[in-house]
């Protein structure tokens, strides 16, 4: 028996994960191209440099990153880093991610997320770089200061962004490993680095490159758990992003083969994988445990048509007045974008603002929040638009 409470709860979950068909929110939105005469190579993310510069970043899955003016005119970009000679690109591995350090106008920092074959074997590297001394629109490739990394057990389910929060400290996303229904139990395992999202201090050496924060979930835990970890029991948070009015983490968690799920990131939070694909019992079944797992704030199941969520950002920006703090995010396989309307942490609508953008691989802002779109399979960096 469900509890009046627990059944409102339930419908209310039930009917934001039906996304409305296009209405009010839809006819306010258009997709543009944002740079119609510039083209990239499986574009897998995109962001500023937070320097007052209005230059857009954008990152080439085999292993290149392009800069350019963020004018809708501009003809050409520069390549801003090429590290494919450290890349093992294909399928879901390659440079995945890249977040520029909050001083980088006084430091010239950022840091990669990327895959790399080690006497064969793939693994993870999150590493530091600087600009160029001498040109602003280059990085130097020999000041590669690698933090960590970590074994991949496949090529596929590897996160892959990083992003800094108001706290300064560096967010990492780590899918569970890959394959088929995470076999090492990755996600729940609190002694490996995947199925979770990571916290870091890079500004700290007590690690060599980085450091722990001090109020992490197993910083200085005697158990033999990852102190990097910030929350875990994800399968493949491809991306991640912070409301820059909330500072809330976000997230959008591809599913097994049932259903997708948009989550908020805690502290210490434990999202279920591989006990609960969203919503759902997977390993075991049923009676899987779930006291004390967080739930998604929005589920989507795959029955919908979306097979590969990819999270987005809460809208900030000015061109579409309509979608202030709502979450925009989109589906690889659909090419639907939807907005999601919140309440105190809560689903309370899930629209349909547009689709056909094709393989919608990351959504980037820039430095006045106003939000693109990276297709991936046409080369085009897409942009929302009011009518």
């Amino acid at each position: 028996m469900i509890s009046g409470l627990a059944a409102l709860a339930l419908l209310i979950t039930l009917n934001a994960s039906k996304p409305h068909r296009p209405g009010p929110e839809a006819a306010a939105v258009r997709v543009v191209e944002a740079f119609p005469k510039l083209h990239f190579d499986y574009p897998v993310d995109l962001t500023h440099s937070n320097d007052g510069t209005n230059r857009l970043f954008v990152l080439e899955q085999e292993g290149t990153i392009r800069v350019f003016a963020n004018a809708a005119s501009t003809s050409t970009s520069k390549e801003f880093l090429n590290i494919k000679k450290l890349v093992s690109y294909g399928g879901e591995a390659g440079l995945l991610g890249l977040a520029f350090h909050p001083d980088y106008k006084t430091n010239g920092y950022f840091f990669l997320n990327y895959t790399t074959k080690v006497n064969g074997k793939l693994e993870t590297a999150i590493v530091r770089y600087k600009v160029s001394a001498t040109d602003p629109d280059k990085a130097d490739p020999a000041s590669a200061a690698v933090l960590f990394t970590f074994d991949q057990p496949f090529d596929n389910h590897n996160g892959g962004a990083v992003k800094f929060g108001k706290d300064g400290y560096l967010y990492i996303s780590t899918g569970d490993g890959g394959s088929w229904g995470d076999p090492s139990n990755n996600g729940q395992n609190k002694s490996a680095w995947l199925g979770k999202i990571l916290r870091v201090d890079v500004n700290s050496k007590t690690k060599g490159n980085y450091g722990i924060p001090a109020d992490n979930p197993f910083a200085g835990n005697k158990e033999g758990f990852r102190e990097e970890i910030y929350a875990y029991g994800l399968r493949n948070p491809w991306r991640i992003s912070f409301d820059d009015a909330t500072n809330t983490l976000w997230t959008g968690d591809v599913g097994q083969n049932k259903r997708e799920e948009i989550n908020i990131i805690v502290k210490g939070g434990n999202y279920g994988w591989r006990l609960k694909e969203s919503i759902d019992c997977y390993n075991p079944k049923r009676d899987c445990g779930a006291q004390g797992l967080i739930d998604p704030v929005l589920d989507l199941p795959q029955a919908n048509g979306e097979h590969s969520v990819t999270g987005g950002f809460v809208y900030r920006g000015k061109a579409v007045p309509s979608l202030e703090g709502k979450y925009v995010f989109g589906d690889y396989v659909s090419g639907r974008i939807f907005a999601l309307e919140t309440a105190n942490g809560k689903a309370v609508k899930n629209d349909i603002i547009a689709e056909g953008a094709g393989q919608i691989s990351a959504f980037g802002t820039d430095q006045s929040d106003e939000l693109y779109i990276c297709n991936h399979g046409s080369g085009k960096i897409l942009k929302l638009s009011g009518r």
